[in-house]
C-alpha cells in the first residue's frame, strides 16, 4: 500500500497556469511561485467583483479522535467528486503548520488519493506565509522592547506585556522563558513567551483582513501592552503598523494549487481551531465564491470548535452564508467515543457506536441551530461492518438527515459522487427555506455570550471563571472590547474543556481561567482547560521519520 507521499509524488500535476486558465484567471493574475504554486494578484478581486458568488459548502466534524476523521481528506474527495458530476467547484483551505507535520498530527493536505499537491511544499515552507506572519509578529516583540530601552516615552508598564513572541515549530521549552539577560545593552529583564504561529494574533489578522488597508488597520489596533496608569497601548502607537503590512503584503494574496485530480485549490491561511478560530482566510473563500459555482472549505477540529468558530466569527465579519454544511464521521471515531479503546476500534462493536453515536446526533443538532441544511459523510475505512455502517444510516434517516458512505480516502474523487449528489441535492431543495443566524448578538456582554456558546453547543450547565480570568474581563471590557465576538480555547477532544469526557458529556461545567482581548483581530479569546498556545512535541515525533536523499527527494512525510 502506498503512502501519502508515494501517492502525491506520483502525481501528474498541471501547469499552474493551466489551472488558472481553467478558472478563467489571465496569466497577468499569476505569480508565479515555480510550476505548480502561484500567488493571485490583488487586482483579480477587482475583476472578479461583480461575478455572482457561487455556493457555499462547509465541511466540518464530530469531535477528533487518536483514530483520525479525515475532514480534510474529504473535503479534497468532495470537490474532486464535484467535478465528476460536471459541477465547477474551488477548494478553499488552510494551509500547514509546521508543528504539527514535525510534530504527532500530520499536515492538512488531505491524505490518499484526495490530496492537495504538491504535497511536499504545502507541508513544508509552501510560499512562505507563515514565516512572513512570525516575522511581522516578531517585528511587532523587537519594537515594542527596543522602545522600552530606548528612553520608554510610552511609560510602558514591563509587568503587563500582552503580546508574545511566535514561532511555526512546537517547542514546549520556549513556553516560559526570560529575555533581556545579559547587562543594560540587552534591554529590561522580563518574563515573556512563545506561543505557535497559527495562534497568533498576526495569523487571526491575516486570515480576517478584506483588503492591504483593512489588514494594516487591524495591525495598528493590536492591544500590546498597559502604560503605568493603566492606560492600554496599541501598536499604531509604537508606529509599528506600516513596517508589519509591508511584510505581509504577499501573504495577504491567496495561494493557489490543486489536487491529484487538478482540481484547483485556494490555500490560504491556518489557524488552529483549538487555539485560535480555526478557518482559512476570508479573501480565499470569497474569491473561491467568485470562481467556481461551488465553493468547498473547511473548519478545524469538530463542529463544536471550528464550524462555531467559522459560523459565529468569520460569517460575521465576512458577510458569508453556507448553503450547506457536511459533517464528517467515521465508525471509528463514534466507537471510540462510546468507549472502545484505540487498540480495539477494528472489531465490530454496534453497542459501542450506538453508544458513541450521540456526539454525531449533538453536532447534528448544534448546525441546525445556524439554520443550516447537514449531510453527513462517513468517511468509510475498510474494517467498517455493514452493521455499524447500516446502524448510522438509519440514525441519519430518522433525523432526516442525507448520509453518504464516502470511499475518497481509497478512490477519489470517484468515491465522493454520492456524496457530491448528496450536497448538491440538499443546497438545491433547501434554496427557498433555508434561514441562517449567527448563535449570538455580539453586544451581549462577554459571559452572555460565553454562556450561550457553553449551553448551546457544549451542552455544558453553565460557565465558571477564575479570579485571574473575572480580572481579565473587567479590564477587556473596560478599554471597549465587550462586544465582540467569542473564541474559545477548548481541547478538540471533548464537547467539555475536559478532554477525558467523551461522547455527550453531562452535568458538567466550563472553566474560563483567562481572556485575552486579540483587539486587531476582533475577538476575545476565552482560554479553558490546560489548552496550550505552544505545543510541544511527542515522544517519538514525526521529524524522526522525514529524511531527504541527496537528490532532494523527500520521505517519510506522511
Amino acid at each position: 500500500m502506498l503512502t501519502d507521499i508515494e501517492i502525491a509524488q506520483q502525481a501528474k500535476m498541471l501547469d499552474i497556469t493551466e489551472i488558472a486558465a481553467e478558472m478563467g484567471i489571465d496569466s497577468n493574475d499569476v505569480e508565479l511561485y515555480g510550476r505548480y504554486k502561484a500567488k493571485l494578484s490583488e487586482e483579480l478581486f477587482a475583476k472578479t467583483a461583480d461575478k455572482p458568488d457561487g455556493k457555499l459548502i462547509l465541511v466540518t466534524a464530530v469531535n477528533p479522535t487518536p483514530a483520525g476523521e479525515g475532514k480534510t481528506t474529504v473535503s479534497v474527495g468532495l470537490a474532486q467528486a464535484m467535478a465528476k458530476i460536471g459541477k465547477k467547484a474551488v477548494l478553499a483551505l488552510r494551509e500547514p503548520s509546521l508543528g504539527p507535520v514535525f510534530g504527532i498530527k500530520g499536515g492538512a493536505a488531505g491524505g490518499g488519493y484526495a490530496q492537495v499537491v504538491p504535497m511536499e511544499d504545502i507541508n513544508l515552507h509552501f510560499t512562505g506565509d507563515m514565516h512572513a506572519i512570525t516575522a511581522a509578529n516578531n517585528l511587532l516583540c523587537a519594537l515594542l522592547d527596543n522602545h522600552m530601552q530606548q528612553g520608554n516615552e510610552l511609560c510602558i508598564d514591563q509587568r503587563r506585556i500582552m503580546f508574545d513572541r511566535c514561532l511555526d515549530m512546537n517547542d514546549r521549552a520556549l513556553r516560559n522563558v526570560i529575555i533581556g539577560l545579559g547587562g543594560k545593552a540587552n534591554c529590561i529583564p522580563r518574563q515573556d513567551g512563545f506561543r505557535i504561529t497559527v495562534a497568533s494574533e498576526i495569523m487571526a489578522i491575516l486570515c480576517l483582513a478584506t483588503d492591504l488597508a483593512d489588514l494594516k488597520e487591524r495591525l495598528g489596533n493590536i492591544l500590546v501592552a498597559y502604560n503605568y496608569l493603566g492606560e492600554p497601548i496599541f501598536a499604531r502607537d509604537l508606529g509599528a503598523q506600516g513596517a508589519m503590512t509591508a511584510l505581509l503584503k504577499d501573504a495577504l494574496k491567496p495561494n493557489l494549487v490543486q489536487t491529484l485530480e487538478n482540481t484547483p485549490c485556494l490555500m490560504h491561511g491556518g489557524p488552529f481551531a483549538n487555539i485560535a478560530h480555526g478557518c482559512n482566510s476570508i479573501r480565499a473563500t470569497k474569491l473561491a465564491l467568485k470562481l467556481g459555482d461551488y465553493c468547498v472549505t473547511e473548519a478545524g477540529f469538530g463542529a463544536d470548535l471550528g464550524a462555531e468558530k467559522f459560523l459565529d466569527i468569520k460569517c460575521r465579519y465576512g458577510g458569508l452564508t453556507p448553503d450547506c454544511t457536511v459533517i464528517v464521521a467515521t465508525i471509528r471515531a463514534l466507537k471510540y467515543n462510546g468507549g472502545v479503546p484505540k487498540s480495539d476500534l477494528k472489531a465490530e462493536n454496534v453497542e459501542a457506536l450506538k453508544k458513541g453515536s450521540v456526539n454525531l446526533v449533538t453536532h447534528i443538532e448544534n448546525i441546525r441551530k445556524f439554520g443550516l441544511p447537514v449531510v453527513v459523510a462517513i468517511n468509510r475505512f475498510a474494517d467498517d461492518s455493514d452493521a455499524e455502517i447500516a446502524f448510522i444510516e438509519k440514525l441519519c434517516a430518522e433525523m432526516n438527515v442525507p448520509v453518504s458512505l464516502a470511499e475518497i480516502f481509497a478512490k477519489g474523487g470517484k468515491g465522493g459522487v454520492d456524496l457530491a449528489e448528496k450536497v448538491c441535492t440538499v443546497i438545491d431543495e433547501t434554496e427557498n427555506s433555508r434561514n441562517f443566524k449567527l448563535l449570538y448578538d455580539e453586544k451581549l456582554s462577554i459571559k452572555e455570550k460565553l454562556d450561550i456558546i457553553a449551553r448551546e453547543i457544549y451542552r455544558a450547565d453553565g460557565v465558571d471563571y477564575t479570579t485571574q480570568a473575572l480580572k481579565s474581563l473587567a479590564e477587556i471590557e473596560r478599554i471597549g472590547g465587550g462586544d465582540k465576538p467569542i473564541c474559545v480555547a477548548k481541547t478538540q477532544y471533548s464537547l467539555s474543556d475536559d478532554p477525558t469526557k467523551l461522547g455527550k458529556p453531562e452535568n458538567f461545567r466550563i472553566t474560563v481561567r483567562d481572556l485575552r482581548y486579540s483587539a486587531g483581530a476582533g475577538f476575545v479569546v476565552a482560554f479553558t482547560g490546560d489548552i496550550m498556545i505552544m505545543p510541544g512535541l511527542p515522544k517519538s515525533p514525526a521529524a524522526l521519520r522525514i529524511d531527504c536523499d541527496s537528490k532532494g527527494n523527500i520521505s517519510g512525510l506522511f
